[in-house]
């Protein structure tokens, strides 16, 4: 059985067996037998090690080595070699295996077809390792930046790689998948100097299975080239189409200034720039407007603000076009309406008969102007860019209302983009809506998912939401938090104010009541389904009121004693000085209001009359 499988596993195309089936895999150690449980499609992109041959390495990065080497084909009819690229991944545990293929299989599937990607063959096993074979190419994008002075491409040719390069990654999404390790030597070119993307998405591939190092799980990609959410996606995911619009963003920046994001820094500063600072890749100056324009797009900390590929697309066709001189019109420039960019605006475009209301604000519990609580879109002026403008039927008023589409948002079953929802069948799953369907099909961020969970609209309900500024603190019957939260010194949950509401509704929670030292933790994650709100006038009693003022920042309670000691060396002042005044009238007046001599110094006992009026008498 397992010589026939050799024999077989050798042919680029062999004849499916009808059912799935279990063996054990021999590479030349009988003391490590690897045992798979293959399927037909498995075993027909399944190449026989015994035919592949490695040469030489190329390449190293996160995931593991790229080699060349020959593959033998044979078949009744010819007996060739072929060079091709093999992608060693580095190992992952025996039982795993047969998940890793099955999820191989699904993803290798979908790349069929698709152009602007690189031809994928099928996958083997070599000294223990899994090994993904793909076409060679003779060179990358960043080959060819490494032989040129200053390692960096005109903007011409930035243009048109770019352009190649992103219609393969739009393929990809349209198919479901993310890149994730987007990057100049991942790009390949082809024989006719055709961007070519070299990556089909090994991150992806590899998410949920056993490394040997925990944190290329973590990671997900190449650290100077990842997004924010890309390296702890299930606190500050998801990940999503929109995270390799910043990975794509980056590359373009080394393509045009020959640096590469963060150069010289370690995964563990980069770490600390771009997700703890939320700082950006300094984008070259000089560039097309619209170029210009996209970039700083993709650099948006949240990635809900950033342009999807076709956007970036379109972007770059145009950049392009003015440059040979062919008439285009100008892409949507950026700006900043209401807190949002352009970018996401265009996500999501309004046609006749959808059913709007007025925006929320930016980081708002609930509209402030709700100036068209409810209407329908009736007309269209413009192809929902800057300069268009929709006409809203309202209720109550005759004629329908002129508007920007920035101002709106699209409301289905109930539902728009940015509430915060809730699972029916579980209240504590409690995340932020991304996405509706007019068919219903929504998208949401939850924590502790590294992907958006996609449904119904039927499954959700509205959940309380969540602000920046509002103060929090866990529910007094949680008594193990998701994440790290401080106690007060008499045990109690500290209270902290929400600085940082994140795509997948965790919150980045700042304790200002806490005197933080350079080292010390001065904010924290919290699951939005553990805390509750807490505010000054639901405090019952004063002292819960004046604890909550504590709260606020961490210089009341020494500002509350100075003002105290201030106030109590007043009064003493006072009083002091009332009591020298008394005594002062008294000398001046001897005889006392009822007629004894109060004042006379001659009654008291010597030295206690010595002491307090120091005249008339002399001690003993």
């Amino acid at each position: 059985m397992h010589a026939k499988l050799r024999e077989m596993s050798g042919q680029v195309t062999i004849s499916r067996p009808v059912e799935s089936f279990e063996y054990e895999f021999f590479d030349g150690d009988p003391d490590h037998l690897m045992t798979v449980v293959s399927t037909p499609d498995q075993l027909s992109r399944w190449i026989n090690p015994d035919f592949l041959k490695l040469t030489h390495r190329i390449g190293r990065g996160p995931f593991g080595d790229v080699w060349i080497a020959t593959h033998h084909v044979s078949t009744e009819d010819y007996d060739e070699h072929h060079e091709v690229a093999v992608k060693m991944l580095y190992p992952i545990k025996d039982d795993q295996v047969s998940a890793f293929l099955a999820k191989f299989d699904d993803i290798s599937s979908k790349l069929h077809g698709i152009q602007g990607v690189c031809l994928l063959h099928g996958i083997s096993v070599k000294i223990g390792k899994i090994c993904i074979v793909m076409k060679f190419y003779e060179g990358s994008i960043g080959d060819k930046m490494a032989k040129l002075r200053g390692g960096k491409l005109s903007v011409s040719d930035v243009l048109r790689y770019g352009i190649d390069l992103a219609q393969g990654i739009m393929e990809l999404h349209s198919r479901g998948l993310m890149v994730l390790n987007l990057k100049p030597n991942n790009f390949l070119l082809d024989e006719h100097d055709r961007g070519i993307l070299g990556e089909f998405g090994i991150p992806s591939l590899l998410r949920g299975f056993q490394l040997p190092n925990s944190d290329m799980v973590h990671r997900l990609g190449t650290p100077n080239f990842m997004a924010p959410e890309q390296w702890q996606p299930d606190m500050r995911g998801p990940v999503s189409f929109e995270t390799d619009s910043w990975g794509f963003a980056c590359s373009i920046v080394e393509m045009l200034s020959g640096v590469q994001p963060w150069p010289g820094k370690s995964p563990d500063e980069i770490y600390d720039l771009v997700v703890t600072k939320k700082e950006k890749p300094i984008v070259p100056s000089g560039l097309p407007p619209p170029l210009e324009n996209v970039l700083f797009g993709c650099f948006q900390y949240d990635f809900r603000h950033r342009p999807l590929m076709v956007d970036i697309l379109r972007a770059f066709q145009r950049c392009e076009s003015a440059a040979s001189g062919d008439n285009a019109q100008p892409i949507v420039e950026r700006s900043n309406l209401g807190g949002l960019t352009d970018w996401s605006i265009l996500k999501d475009p309004l046609y006749v008969g959808d059913s709007v209301r007025s925006r929320k604000p930016k980081n708002s519990s609930k509209p402030k102007n709700m100036d068209i609580p409810e209407g329908t879109v009736v007309g269209l002026e413009g192809n929902n860019n800057q300069d268009a403008f929709i006409l809203i039927r309202v209720h109550g008023i005759h004629n329908p209302l002129r508007i920007h589409p920035s101002s709106l948002e699209r409301v289905t079953f109930g539902f728009a983009a940015g509430d915060w929802v809730s699972l029916i069948s579980d209240d504590s799953r409690i995340g932020i809506l991304h996405s509706i369907d007019r068919d219903g099909t929504v998208t949401v961020g939850f924590v502790g998912r590294e992907t958006l969970y996609k449904g119904k609209s039927s499954e959700l309900q509205m959940a309380e939401p969540r602000y920046v500024g509002q103060f929090v603190r866990v529910r007094s019957s949680i008594t193990n938090p998701r994440f790290g939260w401080p106690r007060k010194g008499d045990g109690e949950w500290a209270t902290g104010r929400i600085q940082e509401v994140l795509p997948n509704g965790c919150l980045e929670v700042r304790f200002p009541g806490r005197l933080s030292f350079r080292n010390g933790a001065s904010n924290c994650l919290a699951n939005p389904a553990e805390v509750e709100e807490v505010r000054f006038e639901t405090c019952e009693g004063w002292v819960r009121k004046y604890q909550h003022l504590e709260d606020f920042h961490w210089a009341v309670r020494p500002l509350v004693i100075a003002v105290g000691l201030f106030a109590a060396l007043k009064v003493g002042f006072f009083i002091g000085d009332r009591s020298r005044r008394r005594s002062r009238s008294a000398r001046n007046n001897p005889q006392s209001h009822d007629g004894q001599n109060a004042g006379n110094p001659a009654w008291l006992p010597h030295p206690v009359a010595n002491i307090l009026f120091r005249e008339g008498v002399t001690t003993r």
